[in-house]
């Protein structure tokens, strides 16, 4: 990656995927920082969700449609969308904080190609994880970083940010490719994309910063998430991974020390948030 050609102040785009999550953007929108673009992806919601995008998003706005199905396919169309410098990806329910987005940004100016979010250092934490999700987080930590001989304190968490330029070295099914014939999906179009792009990270030698992040509850709706089903998924992922493209090559992984926000301006954390315990040492 040629470094010098990235600009000290980026344009930040945001990927939204969508469906149907028009209550939680009420909430969501009004709370994202000052940004030069938000992508929202959407999968044919059939409430308000574009509509309270396009009333709510003050800056530039692209909305489009995914190509196939599947989250996977929902944030590489947004990546390949976005015509930012930084690409951040945000979960439209409301666990991730938009008022943490500066900090990802942050640590790419400051040298990463890739800011990964972790609820279990010092200034992270969350309200969604259960004790026995957060076992499983750190088996498959364990387990995914003497596979790809990495240090990540924090495998299964979506929220990144990164230069636009790595997309191309990740070799994430392009939006252009067509669904297969028989149905069900291409790898990496599915819930395994937050674990691929990770690993693909890892497999390109790329430099990652890791970003204390808190994790919300969803605002609206109920979780997708299934703690056994998606623990056997993260497995499938690293072991298909290792197996046809190799184990991680020496990058960087840099811990970036927590940063205090100014909560005034943010209705989705609170007081207690902000001196939350961090994963490591809660039940």
């Amino acid at each position: 990656m040629n470094h010098a050609l990235r600009p000290a102040r980026p344009r930040v785009s945001v990927v939204i995927p969508t469906i149907n999550e028009a209550r939680n953007l009420e909430v969501l929108l009004p709370d994202l920082p000052e940004v030069y673009e938000v992508v929202l992806v959407d999968a044919g919601s059939t409430d308000d969700t574009v509509e309270v995008a396009r009333r709510l998003v003050t800056t530039k706005l692209n909305v489009i449609q995914q190509t196939r199905t599947g989250k996977g396919n929902a944030l590489v169309c947004g990546m390949h969308a976005a015509t930012g410098d930084v690409i951040v990806t945000l979960d439209a329910d409301g666990s991730a904080d938009p008022c943490e987005i500066e900090f990802f940004v942050d640590a790419l100016v400051d040298g990463a190609d890739f800011a990964k979010g972790s609820r279990h250092m010092v200034g992270g934490g969350s309200d969604d994880l259960t004790l026995l999700r957060s076992l499983g987080n750190r088996g498959l930590n364990l387990i995914s970083n003497l596979r790809l001989r990495t240090k990540f304190t924090d495998l299964c968490y979506g929220y990144n940010a990164m230069w636009s330029d790595i997309i191309t070295a990740l070799d994430l099914p392009h939006p252009s490719l067509p669904a297969p014939a028989h149905g069900g999906r291409l790898w990496g179009d599915g819930f395994e994309i937050e674990t691929l792009v990770t690993v693909r990270v890892a497999q390109a030698g790329l430099n990652v910063a890791e970003v204390p992040s808190f994790e919300l509850n969803r605002i609206f709706g109920e979780s997708n998430l299934r703690t056994f089903a998606d623990g056997q998924r993260v497995l499938r992922t690293i072991a298909v991974e290792t197996a046809t493209r190799g184990r991680g090559k020496v990058g960087s992984l840099v811990s970036c020390a927590p940063r205090h926000h100014h909560l005034a301006t943010c209705r989705l954390r609170t007081a207690e948030r902000e001196t939350a315990s961090p994963i490591a040492s809660a039940a």
